[in-house]
Order: C-alpha cells, then sequence, then structure tokens
C-alpha cells in the first residue's frame, strides 16, 4: 500500500493516478472528505486529516510500503512561512518514524542543499533532514522552476499585456519542468524502489523568460511586453500582488538566490524531463 499527498493538486494527483493505473493499492491523504470521494470512486482509500497532524499520519502511514509528500505552498496565507514549513515537516516526519515507513518519495527543490538564503526552499532542506532522522529510505526529487508557475502571468498578460519577470536576464534560458514529469517520476521510484536513499535532481527543457512570454502570448493572441522588476523592487511588487510582506520577502530572497546562481543542481543524479511548456501554457491559457 502506498500513501499519497497532496492528491488535490498537480503532482499529487499524478502520483496517485499512475499508482492506480498500475494496479496498487494506494491511500490518499485529503483535508476535505469531499475531495476524497472522486478518489474512493476510483479504487483508492481515503484518509481525511492534515499534514500537521502527527497522530492522523502516523494512524494513516501504518502498514505503508512507501509514501509520497510534499509541503503545499502557501505563499498568501499571513504569519511566518517557514513556522508553517516547519511545523508540517516534524508532523510527517515524526509519523513515518512512528509507523516506520520504508521508503518516503519527497518533492523537494533544487537549492535544497543549502540550509538558508533560498526563501521557502530553505523549509524543503529542512524537510529533507527530518525525514533523513526519521530513519526511513529517502528519495528526495529535487525538481527544478515549475513549468506551471506561468499561470501566474496569465492575468496581468491579459489585463495589462505585459509579462513581469523577476528571474534576472529575461535571455537566460532555464531548465523547467513539467508537474506532469514529477508526479510520473513519484510514481515511478515509489515502485521500483532505489536501492539507497538519494536526491534526484529532474530538469526539463530551457526556455528564457522572453521565449516563455512570446508562447504565452502567441496562445493569448496578443504581444506581451517583458517587464523586468529589478530585485529592490521584489517585495514590493509581491506585495501588490497579494502577498503577506512576511512572505513577500521569503520569496525575494528565493528570487535573488536564483538570480546570483547560489541555487543549482546539487543532486546524487540528474533526470530529463520531456515535457514542452506549449503543453502547459495551453493549458493555462484556456
Amino acid at each position: 500500500m502506498f500513501v499519497v499527498a497532496g492528491v488535490t493538486g498537480h503532482v499529487g494527483q499524478v502520483v496517485a493516478k499512475d499508482l492506480l493505473a498500475a494496479g496498487k493499492k494506494v491511500k490518499v491523504i485529503v483535508r476535505d472528505a469531499a475531495k476524497g470521494a472522486p478518489w474512493s470512486k476510483h479504487g483508492a482509500e481515503v484518509a481525511v486529516g492534515t499534514l500537521d497532524d502527527q497522530a492522523f499520519l502516523t494512524n494513516a502511514l501504518r502498514g505503508a510500503e512507501g509514501a509520497f509528500f510534499l509541503l503545499p505552498n502557501s505563499p498568501f496565507e499571513p504569519g511566518d512561512f517557514f513556522a508553517r514549513q516547519r511545523k508540517m515537516a516534524d508532523a510527517i516526519a515524526g509519523a513515518v518514524k512512528e509507523a516506520k515507513v520504508p521508503h518516503v518519495v519527497m518533492l523537494s527543490s533544487v537549492g535544497a542543499d543549502l540550509p538558508s538564503g533560498t526563501g521557502p526552499i530553505k523549509g524543503l532542506h529542512y524537510f529533507e533532514e527530518a525525514l533523513r532522522a526519521a530513519g526511513t529510505q529517502l528519495t528526495a526529487i529535487r525538481a527544478g522552476y515549475f513549468q506551471e508557475n506561468v499561470g501566474n502571468a496569465v492575468a496581468p498578460a491579459k489585463a495589462m499585456g505585459m509579462f513581469f519577470n523577476f528571474a534576472g536576464s529575461a535571455d537566460y534560458p532555464m531548465p523547467m519542468i513539467a508537474t506532469q514529469d514529477i508526479g510520473e517520476l513519484a510514481a515511478q521510484l515509489l515502485v521500483d524502489k532505489p536501492a539507497k536513499s538519494e536526491s534526484v535532481d529532474l530538469h526539463g527543457p530551457a526556455y528564457t523568460v522572453r521565449q516563455v512570454a512570446e508562447k504565452l502570448g502567441a496562445a493569448l493572441g496578443k504581444t506581451l511586453q517583458v517587464v523586468d522588476v529589478p530585485p529592490a523592487g521584489h517585495v514590493a511588487a509581491l506585495v501588490q500582488a497579494g502577498f503577506p510582506q512576511s512572505s513577500a520577502e521569503v520569496f525575494a530572497e528565493m528570487y535573488g538566490a536564483f538570480a546570483s546562481g547560489k541555487v543549482a543542481p546539487r543532486g546524487d543524479r540528474l533526470v530529463q524531463g520531456k515535457t514542452p511548456i506549449d503543453d502547459v501554457i495551453r493549458a493555462v491559457a484556456r
């Protein structure tokens, strides 16, 4: 039996669907029973609870051959961003240890080898370390920049004809991975358990910000102007977009880490995703 968290999101739903398609017994974790109903119809067992509840997670994980976990991204929620990450990481790791789960695949990020200076990625470093300390075999998928992040550009593109760039040079090609590829790899790693704990860098095709803006503009039927947001303006721009000040500062730190070259793939091996961003842009532009 495999336990899968995050099934209401892009990655977790792919993991669960692929495991069910392979004939595996699956238990999904959801916060809302109504969102678990479709999974029940597809043959999955449903556990209703939250990722910061260690007692609930321990019970859900008992008897599991493997589990998939991620830390939900909640930048618009007020309060201490890292404290929320740490609370969930501690609860998950504690439950994994208590339930003696032999193998965990987690969605991490490029840059998670670094303990600080990386914004929200700092929490994933903490999560990796907590799971290793729990005694499970850990496979950490250190994914690159999500192709689906282009969805955040759709509203300003439609309203103003602008594509706001926080990533430094608009002409620097950066690997971008589709969540479909992440989910497929996670399911594969659960079924075909690696010989030992490892961190796997997962990158997709490389695109410049200008290329992405051109592709999104073509999908929307308009020409988009790329607007470079200087580092000094990152926090203010994110606050204007609706981020609480604390979250804006966290994500501005991440953008700075990417732009400076501080964040780089340093895993045990590299896997290359194949989904082109054109497929994702067609989906988010609808």
